[in-house]
């Protein structure tokens, strides 16, 4: 029997938090580490009190990219990076120097708040379609990023 490693045994466990989202098109969860101790999580869900997409279905907003495609997203739920970061400072747990275990490379505004947050590695399990800012941010602040499948998560865009 293979014993996971820590990045390991932290990613698996990021993918059983992600079985609490509530939007079914980014099932994401995110781990926050500190010295091997689980400091918070968070998944894909609406904020405390509004509808989630399991109940009141998607709220897609079209988004135009830089090379003209056009896709829909989500904008009913809390990015599952922000969800942990949020639980971290309602719980007024210090997340500096710690490590963020998550399905993809966060978005460009889950980065920043990353970056803001003191958080020094990153471990993703894939590629996120539009992540080419978020990585140059990272190496730009000297916050080790790792993405294990070099594959891009995939959405439907319904």
């Amino acid at each position: 029997m293979h014993r996971p490693t820590w990045d390991e045994y932290f990613t698996q466990l990021s993918e059983s938090v992600a079985l609490r989202s509530t939007c079914d098109r980014g099932k994401s969860g995110c781990i926050i580490v500190k010295e091997r101790r689980i400091l918070c999580t968070g998944y894909a869900g609406s904020p405390p009190g509004l509808p989630h997409c399991d109940e009141a279905g998607h709220l897609f907003k079209k988004i135009i990219h830089e090379n003209g495609e056009e896709s829909n997203h989500c904008m009913r739920t809390i990015h599952a990076e922000q969800n942990a970061l949020i639980q971290a400072a309602k719980f007024g747990i210090s997340v500096e120097g710690a490590v963020m275990y998550c399905k993809m490379v966060p978005c460009r505004n889950c980065a920043m708040s990353i970056i803001g947050a003191g958080i020094t590695r990153v471990i993703c399990g894939k590629r996120y379609h539009t992540d080419a800012e978020s990585r140059e941010m990272f190496n730009q602040c000297g916050i080790e990023l790792i993405v294990i499948k070099n594959e891009e998560e995939e959405y439907d865009n319904k």
